[in-house]
């Protein structure tokens, strides 16, 4: 034990930041010593899902304990590149706080808006300055690699829409689903994977961009989807163990009328 911690009934985030160095330190925790950047990289994510967990179940004492799991994942990858003698949480701070001022000049500035769609377009402008992004390719690119694949195509083609490379309206995008479903068709009677690969990549990419068009986000619409297929599903296998129907030996076309029962019975 560190004979000089203070332990104390409410603590701050100098005391997150000297726990953490505690933990790192010889004589320490040498599971939390031996950690870098990329070993706990997971753990952000997962920690990030927690929390918009929290917000979805709409459960304050939760969002409170996962938003301090999160920070502490933010305050550990500072202390690590501490210890790397490359930057400090300080200066993680301060960096947030220089882009924030930077890029809201109509509350620390002089620039005026009107509503909120001036605010971002000053924001993107201003972000595009600040990165140095003189083309539109170079802006796609910052989009990072990492996201979910939805949420990533999402983003680059609204970055692509704003160079005013895009349908007129949603007509155009909702056609090249077809085109796209008919193309992954035809690669499947070919047999050529990494051409089924490749047309099925198209047809998703292009759902989203009718998603963009009408204003759902592609993600959140896939996750209310499963969610529902889950809960039919759970339906239909209680309904089956119910009527004494054992699924796996059971026609498709049998299973599917369950299904059309369950699903009539959740819009009554």
């Amino acid at each position: 034990m560190i004979a000089d911690f203070q332990f104390k009934k409410k603590y701050n985030i100098d005391d997150l930041l000297q726990i953490m160095e505690i933990l790192r330190a010889p004589g320490g925790c040498p599971w939390d010593a031996e950690q870098t950047h990329e070993s706990i990289k997971k753990d952000l994510i997962e920690e990030t899902y927690e929390v918009i967990e929290a917000i979805n179940k709409q459960n304050p004492e939760m969002l409170q304990e996962e938003l301090g799991d999160l920070l502490m994942q933010v305050v550990f990858h500072s202390r690590i590149s501490q210890e790397e003698n490359s930057f400090t949480f300080a200066e993680v701070c301060d960096g947030i706080c220089q882009k924030l001022i930077e890029r809201h000049p109509h509350v620390f500035g002089e620039v005026n808006v009107e509503n909120t769609d001036e605010v971002l377009s000053n924001w993107d402008a201003i972000k595009r300055r600040s990165k140095h992004h003189e083309t539109t390719t170079q802006a796609i690119d910052s989009v990072p690699r990492e996201l979910p694949a939805l949420m990533r195509s999402a983003k680059i083609q609204h970055k692509a829409a704003k160079a005013g490379f895009d349908w007129p309206d949603v007509n155009g995008a909702f056609a090249k689903i077809a085109e796209e479903a008919d193309e992954l068709q035809q690669a499947m009677a070919e047999g050529v994977q990494a051409a089924i690969a490749d047309e099925l990549g198209d047809l998703l990419f292009a759902v989203v961009n009718v998603s963009r068009f009408v204003g759902v986000d592609a993600e959140e619409a896939l996750t209310a989807a499963t969610d529902k297929f889950r809960n039919r599903f759970a339906a239909v296998e209680s309904l089956a163990n119910d009527r004494g129907i054992n699924m796996k030996e059971t026609p498709v076309e049998e299973l599917d009328q369950l299904w059309e029962e369950v699903k009539k019975n959740s819009l009554a």
